[in-house]
Formats: structure tokens, C-alpha cells, sequence
């Protein structure tokens, strides 16, 4: 058991997902360098999770500002 982090982690360039448990608040950030990646991982997922599509991240911000909640098809 180590002391807590006191900053917060920086994001890598790339693409982000957040996957949920169905109901749940709070979930895992997934990272992906392509958005290829990104969509093969959201259709590994929807079936079983809820998929937040977090978008592009560049110098540690996203781009989008607004996530976008995947719905299976």
C-alpha cells in the first residue's frame, strides 16, 4: 500500500471510452490509439456494458467537450 496519487494522470493523444456496468455511476476509461481501435472495442462491449464514447484526446484535453452514450444496435 503506497500513498494516493495527488495529481491527476495525464491522457495520451489518442481515443477514449468509458465502459460501465448497466445502472452503475462510475466505470473504467479505456484508451485506443486509432478510432478503428476505438470502434472495434465498442462493438466488443455494447452488448454486455454501457459504452461512453469520451472522444479525441489532444495535449490532455479532449476535443469533443460533450461524451456521447453508445446504444447497441
Amino acid at each position: 500500500m503506497g500513498r494516493p496519487a495527488t495529481r491527476p494522470t495525464a491522457l495520451k493523444d489518442g481515443f477514449y471510452i468509458e465502459i460501465r456496468n448497466k445502472g452503475s455511476k462510475s466505470g473504467v476509461k479505456l484508451y485506443s490509439g486509432t478510432k478503428l481501435q476505438m470502434h472495434r472495442a465498442i462493438k466488443m462491449y455494447e452488448r454486455s456494458k454501457e459504452v461512453i464514447i469520451l472522444g479525441e484526446s489532444v495535449n490532455g484535453k479532449f476535443v469533443d467537450k460533450d461524451p456521447k452514450v453508445h446504444v447497441a444496435e
